[in-house]
């Protein structure tokens, strides 16, 4: 094969990777903007109609009943990071399945989130148009990148957090370096066209950035390392609760409404929905108003191992900011932090923690804080990233490196 063969050939790969990358990008937003726009409806019709939350364990029933029907039972964010290594693949049903079943969650007041939902659906399209153009294993594997970037750009409406998140969640400090270019077409052409339909990106209000100070790096740092503490602790919760799940009650059905009698339970027993559904309302809160509780943190936590150890689909991603923000409040108020940066340094710590992902969660927090708290952010993220362990929220991921403070890898 001669060498202008080859550059032509280099050429049409090229450009077939661009349309695709556009492609993806486009059809994720559309999909990214329903999703989002189904998931704003079916909450707020649940905070209107408190009494929905007796009817979870009915509609954890109907979730596993989907997942069945499609054939997708046991596929989760997992499968999707392993789809970009090629070990596993992906069914194309996964879309209508997490969509649906997503919806019910939030509907119905399981403590779950919308970002781990996001991933599956671009992964579930990637697979989709991966089939219908025929596309070979090298090409679906980037594809399924690009999927997981769009649909994390469109639904949280951070492009450069979505692009660098996709590329570090399969392999810690490994990037596969001919996803870059095709995520990051697909990450911004998904958030310009999900704010072209009229969804807002997720933002809070940061408005008063203390001066910097010797003492305030300090108490940071303390909150950054208790913050990647508690990051362990959630992701062991997750891990060990699901396998308890399991082990008590073998049949899907039987352990999802087992799952929700308990939200039931603690919901009638706290006497508050705080802890349904993803909890964005609750980090608004204290940004807006500087008010938390003190039991928060510890009461979301629990909630979310049931929802997501019992079967109900979502994510754990807006769960771990909610989280992390309420912890990072109450230990600010006790070192004499402002709550609102206590919440800050909390939601990007943990958020590091439990992912592994110390860029994507400054992107994340700069984007979410329109640009405001650097310095806090990215030492939250470095102390956290160094004190977490590798534990990480996907058993799928892969740790190469460097990562243990104490340790190498």
């Amino acid at each position: 094969m001669t060498l202008k063969m080859k550059s032509t050939q280099y050429f049409i790969h090229t450009a077939k990777l661009i349309s695709l990358s556009l492609l993806i990008g486009v059809s994720g937003g559309v999909l990214g903007a329903l999703f989002s726009k189904t998931l704003t409806f079916v909450t707020d019709l649940r905070t209107q109609n408190n009494w929905l939350i007796y009817f979870l364990p009915l509609a954890g029933l109907l979730s596993v009943g989907i997942y069945k029907l499609l054939k997708t039972t046991g596929m989760s964010t997992n499968t999707v990071i392993k789809s970009c290594t090629g070990e596993s693949k992906l069914s194309s049903t996964l879309t209508p399945a997490i969509f649906i079943s997503s919806a019910i969650s939030h509907l119905f007041g399981a403590s779950v989130g919308r970002e781990g939902a996001a991933l599956q659906l671009g992964g579930g399209l990637a697979t989709i148009l991966s089939k219908i153009f025929r596309l070979d294993d090298t090409d679906r594997q980037i594809l399924t990148y690009c999927g997981m970037a769009g649909l994390f750009s469109a639904v949280f409406g951070t492009p450069l957090a979505a692009f660098v998140f996709a590329l570090q969640i399969v392999y810690v400090w490994r990037i596969h370096y001919k996803a870059i270019f095709p995520c990051l077409i697909t990450s911004f052409t998904a958030y310009i066209t999900s704010i072209s339909l009229g969804i807002h990106p997720e933002r809070f209000n940061f408005d008063s950035v203390p001066e910097i100070t010797v003492s305030l790096i300090l108490k940071t740092i303390v909150i950054s390392v208790f913050s990647a503490f508690l990051a362990m602790l959630f992701c062991y919760s997750l891990k060990y609760t699901e396998k308890l799940f399991k082990r008590l009650f073998k049949n899907a059905f039987l352990r999802i409404a087992v799952g929700g009698v308990i939200t039931v339970l603690l919901t009638v027993i706290v006497n508050t929905n705080d802890y349904n559904g993803a909890g964005i309302n609750i980090i608004e809160h204290i940004f807006t108003n500087g008010e938390f509780k003190p039991q928060a943190f510890i009461l979301k936590l629990v909630f979310t191992c049931i929802a997501v150890g019992a079967g109900f689909k979502g994510g754990e991603i807006v769960p771990t900011l909610f989280i992390g923000a309420t912890f990072g409040s109450l230990v600010a108020s006790l070192l004499g932090v402002p709550v609102a940066l206590g919440a800050l340094v909390g939601m990007t710590a943990l958020f590091c923690g439990v992912t592994n992902c110390p860029l994507a969660a400054i992107l994340l927090s700069l984007e979410i804080f329109s640009g405001k708290g650097l310095i806090y952010i990215v030492l939250s993220a470095i102390i956290s990233y160094l004190f977490s362990g590798k534990i990480s929220l996907y058993s799928a991921q892969k740790v190469i490196g460097f990562k243990n403070f104490f340790k190498k890898s």
